[in-house]
């Protein structure tokens, strides 16, 4: 299965364009673009991304609780996510990675590499997946 369509949730606006630029016209994937937990867990109901790439500080409802709400519904249960944040220390990329990430991207992260990075990841998970 190849990547196409990534669920992109990030509460800033100047992070998220500079996302979806890099995502979209370097890495020439579809982006469905939420400002919110709640607005991609209300998305969620309507359809089922490839990946799933999560800001994991935000307000209301973070990253970690996002993911488990989506997690929650059955056509999101097996979906990759990866979170993207500062906080990557090994203790707190492990707790990510405890509550069913696949991987984590440091921010501030480089538009141009951005791209790479998540097939790399998408990748790296599928083969694992497959063996």
């Amino acid at each position: 299965m190849s990547l196409n369509t990534i669920l992109y949730v990030e509460d800033e606006p100047d992070i998220r364009t500079i996302a979806q630029l890099a995502l979209e016209t370097v890495g020439g994937f579809t982006l469905i673009s939420c400002a919110s937990g709640s607005e991609a867990v209300a998305y969620a109901q309507h359809t089922t991304p490839d990946l799933i790439l999560l800001d994991v500080m935000m307000p209301e409802m973070d990253g970690p609780e996002t993911l488990r709400l989506l997690r929650e519904r059955p056509n999101m249960a097996d979906v990759p996510a990866i979170f993207m944040t500062a906080k990557v220390q090994p203790s707190e990329v492990a707790e990510y990675l405890s509550i069913g990430a696949v991987d984590v991207i440091a921010k501030p992260f480089d538009p141009l590499m951005l791209a790479e990075q998540i097939n790399s990841i998408w990748s790296r998970t599928k083969s694992q997946k497959y063996k």
